[in-house]
């Protein structure tokens, strides 16, 4: 199988070396780093090119390097049905850089932009209704960043007395927010069964 994906990798980055900066075979799936000013092109390749033939977009999301100048990996993952290959496919982006959409392309990539939108941030250029789909209306800040607080910035709840949603900053007790990191099971005193014979002893 790895034969087959190094085959396929060499033909890629042969027919479309304008996109691939570089790719490898890791753990039995091809990856390939893309350039983002041409994804859209190269996706377009994948799919129509008869050695591929990746019609299936199975999922777009991002992993966050906040110590990274390129901060952002956006990542692809297709499917051929045809030749029974899986491809990944990653864009490097910095913070302010915005990401070709591949919605003309793969329809189905309308939501999974949105999503990554919305989880951290990342602009997706051409993209026909770029909004939040997962958190709410006027929510603040994107939840997967890594520099995101647990506890996020806003707290919702439903007041009884107004009769309605209200948004309000977090406020969280002291004791919730010092944690001892300790198993149950280590500061518990347990007096078992036989026990008693130690103490006896001493």
């Amino acid at each position: 199988m790895s034969d087959l994906l190094n085959e396929l990798g060499g033909h890629i980055e042969a027919k479309r070396p304008d996109c691939v900066i570089g790719w490898d075979v890791t753990h039995g799936e091809l990856n390939v780093d893309v350039a983002p000013s041409n994804i859209r092109g190269f996706v377009e390749f994948l799919k129509t090119d008869p050695t591929c033939k990746f019609s299936t977009l199975v999922d777009i999301t991002a992993v966050d390097y906040p110590e990274r100048p390129k901060r952002f990996d956006v990542v692809y993952h297709f499917l051929s049905m045809y030749q029974n290959h899986r491809i990944r496919l990653r864009v490097a982006i910095r913070e302010d850089e915005m990401v070709p959409s591949i919605v003309s392309v793969h329809p189905s990539a309308n939501w999974f932009e949105r999503e990554v939108f919305d989880m951290f941030g990342i602009l997706f250029a051409g993209h026909p209704d770029l909004r939040r789909i997962l958190t709410d209306y006027g929510f603040r800040g994107f939840p997967l960043r890594k520099d995101f607080p647990t506890t996020g910035y806003t707290e919702v709840r439903y007041d009884e007395e107004q009769k309605r949603v209200v948004y309000e900053p977090v406020s969280l007790v002291q004791e919730y927010r010092q944690f001892d990191f300790m198993s149950p099971w280590e500061g518990a005193q347990y007096v078992l069964p036989g026990d008693e014979k130690t103490e006896e002893k001493a």
